[in-house]
């Protein structure tokens, strides 16, 4: 793949490799730098760093004291978390942990019953029922509900996604269980106004299979794998090196 050079600063190159990491760093802020203009930024943000870099150090800011201290604190805390994260990075879990884990807790690998629903809010039931006729008229469903509904979900065509029982209010979920796949109820009145509802799919509670479960199994067992060494290296760190409070 070309790392193609995307500016100089005097002969310095910035490379693609260096925009990409300094995009991955950003973490979840990231999104704000997405498309042709987030790129450009990521770019002239890696040339005033540059500049900055070469103005600092033609000035000597780097044998100023103040920044030695600040270097020396900064190495030792990078040191410090370099450390735990080659520590971490030593735990792994095997499949037949994983398996074993998953035999003896079966119990708990149980997928609830589920809808998918969609909905339309109105404000009175006059109007829900004005609704429901042009439904049964030919109305889509997803079309009304862009129409009529004052919910935000109107613009996915009232879709809710999917949800289990306990995430809606009770009015609405006693509806929404009790409905068959392709129904539409009529007004169904809660805090929030009249529902017209469509049940798009109903899952029953089941039992996960091993390879549903596996992914959420080896994470839960690195986890606490993970805490017990974190643990352990404390314990050794203090039976190593003295510690005096002095608070």
């Amino acid at each position: 793949m070309e790392n193609k050079v995307l500016a100089t600063v005097s002969g310095k190159e910035i490379r693609q490799s260096d925009v990409e990491a300094l995009y991955t760093n950003l973490g979840p802020n990231a999104v704000q730098y997405q498309g042709e203009a987030g790129y450009k930024q990521l770019v002239e943000q890696l040339v005033l760093e540059e500049m900055l870099y070469s103005d600092a150090k033609e000035n000597n800011l780097d044998s100023e004291k103040d920044y030695q201290t600040t270097l020396e604190q900064l190495k030792k805390s990078l040191l410090a978390q370099y450390s735990v994260s080659k520590l971490m990075s030593t735990i792994d879990v095997s499949e037949d942990e994983a398996q074993e884990y998953y035999n003896s807790n079966k119990d708990s690998f149980r997928s609830p019953e589920s809808v998918t629903a969609s909905h339309i809010l109105i404000d009175t039931l006059e109007k829900a029922e004005e609704i429901l006729k042009e439904i049964n008229d030919g109305l889509e469903f997803a079309d009304a509900a862009q129409k009529h509904s004052s919910c935000p979900s109107k613009n996915s065509g009232g879709n809710l996604g999917k949800f289990g029982k306990g995430q809606m209010v009770p009015e609405f979920e006693n509806a929404v269980f009790s409905m068959n796949v392709g129904d539409i109820s009529s007004p169904i009145k809660t805090q929030f106004g009249y529902h017209l509802i469509q049940l798009n799919e109903k899952s029953e509670s089941h039992d996960l299979t091993f390879e549903e479960a596996k992914k959420d199994i080896i994470n839960k067992i690195k986890y606490e794998k993970q805490s017990k060494a974190y643990t352990e290296k404390q314990d050794e760190l203090k039976e190593k090196y003295s510690v005096e409070h002095k608070y």
